[in-house]
């Protein structure tokens, strides 16, 4: 059986669909997936030992100039690839207008998907053949689980969701694996980070611990925040500019991650590495981290600011004495 999932975006949301094809993968033998995603997300569907082709649409980039001639001929090469072949079937796990009506729509194959009642936006279900009600009120794994067992036609297990990503990275850890932590302290969103005087508290109330402390950045202002955050610690390593591919790979090897709410968090609880992450007005219930040892840490106020570095550092050491034993 050959299925195409449509699952363009978030990363966090990308992320969140491996476990479903775990499930199909040890109930259906010898499945194969390939999958739509956005193209900055490209790298993560081709982790999963199920996948085999990634298919890279750019819905985001193109809306911005959806009639220049590039976007025009991108569109049409990509519905050419979407084309070629005839799925048996094809699950639209994204559950949107824009995906449903550009990707979902186009594809060969009978197209399941959320029911009206489920869907993030009820007008998606229109372009299903099948549509399924999915709970609401469970972490968004498990929806997305529960999707693929009644579009594939086996009951979803009972056990929690496996990823099964972390092999991929497991064969090539660093050096020094085991022996730093890493602070993910970039997010999209304002009130969703943890002040940088916190996070130098934190890294200060660390520094006995012995373990190096390192700092991804993507963008040009993450990275001059990683290098205020630096500043006088000898403990403290700003890492160059890394794909998301070399992120893993610094992700898997830590001993533990300290994060705010935003996609790596995601995929440090994807790699099954111990993580801490800090949530201000966001509610981690159903969307925060899935997976073995992910605590969220909240504020009660829903401002990060009161969440105190003392706190979190206590938590940290907690958890990295459990990974000791």
């Amino acid at each position: 059986m050959h299925v195409l999932i449509v699952k363009t975006s978030s990363m966090g949301d990308v992320l969140h669909t491996l476990p479903a094809l775990t499930d199909a993968m040890q109930a259906i033998p010898g499945i194969r997936f390939d999958w739509v995603v956005e193209e900055n997300f490209v790298q993560i569907p081709g982790w999963h030992p199920a996948v085999d082709k990634v298919l890279p649409v750019a819905i985001r980039r193109w809306r911005k100039h959806w009639f220049g001639s590039q976007q025009r001929e991108e569109r049409v090469l990509f519905k050419r690839e979407l084309q070629s072949r005839v799925y048996d079937r094809v699950i639209d796990a994204q559950g949107l207008v824009k995906s449903a009506a550009l990707v979902t729509r186009l594809a060969k194959g009978i197209k399941h998907g959320q029911d009206s009642r489920s869907a993030r936006e009820p007008f998606a279900s229109w372009w299903y053949d099948k549509r399924h009600e999915i709970a609401k009120q469970q972490h968004a794994v498990e929806r997305t689980r529960e999707l693929f067992a009644k579009s594939l036609g086996y009951a979803k297990p009972e056990t929690p969701g496996n990823y099964a990503i972390a092999d991929h990275f497991l064969t090539a850890l660093p050096n020094d694996a085991h022996r730093y932590l890493v602070f993910l302290h970039a997010t999209t969103r304002d009130n969703k980070h943890w002040p940088e005087s916190h996070w130098r508290d934190l890294i200060a109330l660390m520094q006995p611990a012995g373990l190096r402390i390192k700092l991804p950045w993507g963008a040009e202002h993450e990275y001059q925040r990683a290098l205020r955050l630096a500043e006088g610690f000898d403990h403290v390593e700003v890492l160059p500019k890394l794909s998301l591919e070399e992120v893993a790979r610094q992700l898997v090897g830590a001993r533990a991650v300290v994060s705010v709410d935003t996609g790596l968090s995601h995929l440090t609880a994807a790699l099954d590495r111990p993580n801490i992450t800090l949530y201000g007005p966001t509610d981690p219930g159903l969307i925060g981290g899935y997976g073995k040892n992910q605590i969220a840490m909240k504020s009660e106020s829903g401002d990060l600011a009161q969440l105190s570095p003392d706190a979190v550092a206590e938590r940290l050491r907690m958890m990295i004495a459990e990974e000791a034993s």
